[in-house]
């Protein structure tokens, strides 16, 4: 495929150092090492469902927790969204997915407006699953919104199991991002009464 959409990018701190590669145009594939399982998991489904090839590979201070870990790999994933997605000509921009996970029900919108909003109605009633605190549900689609620029609002529509609820809602991201990224052939220039994004 011409023009294929890729992005590579790295971040190095005191806290974490982050290599990570995203094709836009992908199949779903999938290498994340984070350190933290339930993570890779959840990671693994969002690229898998988004139909986007992603690398991720992480070494962080996971001794103190996994606050760093988690919110460095949405600000790295946030920036190689904006990087392979480019100019954001022919794109559809909009993304929306209602999706259901056995008891659960969550609803995630996507706009690549390049202005980063997050709006979050969630709740867990867990500290953590596996290895990953639940509060950094929240945090890393936050440092994903704010780094790629765009609007993201995720909503739980039906509450239930814990692990359901989050992992409803990264597929649904991934669903909703790989809509809003469609290329159509209708849309010549970029989708915006003000011409730019």
């Amino acid at each position: 495929m011409e023009n294929r959409r890729f992005a590579e990018y790295t971040r190095k701190t005191k806290e974490t150092d982050i290599l990570l590669s995203l094709d836009i145009d992908g199949t779903g594939s999938c290498e994340a090492d984070t350190g933290i399982g339930f993570f890779d998991h959840m990671l693994d489904g969002f690229a898998r469902h988004g139909l986007f090839d992603l690398k991720v590979k992480v070494t962080g201070d996971l001794f103190v927790d996994c606050h760093h870990t988690i919110e460095d790999t949405g600000i790295v994933l946030g920036n190689a969204i904006k990087k392979a997605v480019g100019d954001k000509v022919g794109i559809r921009r909009f993304g929306s997915c209602i999706l259901p996970m056995d008891e659960t029900l969550v609803l995630c919108a996507v706009d690549l407006s390049g202005r980063p909003y997050l709006s979050f109605e969630g709740e867990f009633t867990t500290d953590r699953v596996g290895y990953m605190d639940t509060e950094m549900v929240k945090e890393f689609f936050y440092a994903v919104s704010y780094s790629a620029g765009m609007n993201l609002h995720i909503k739980v529509l039906t509450p239930g199991n814990n692990h359901h609820m989050i992992e409803a809602m990264f597929k649904a991201f991934a669903k909703a991002l790989d809509a809003a990224t469609v290329v159509d052939p209708r849309i010549t220039s970029i989708l915006s009464t003000k011409g730019s994004l």
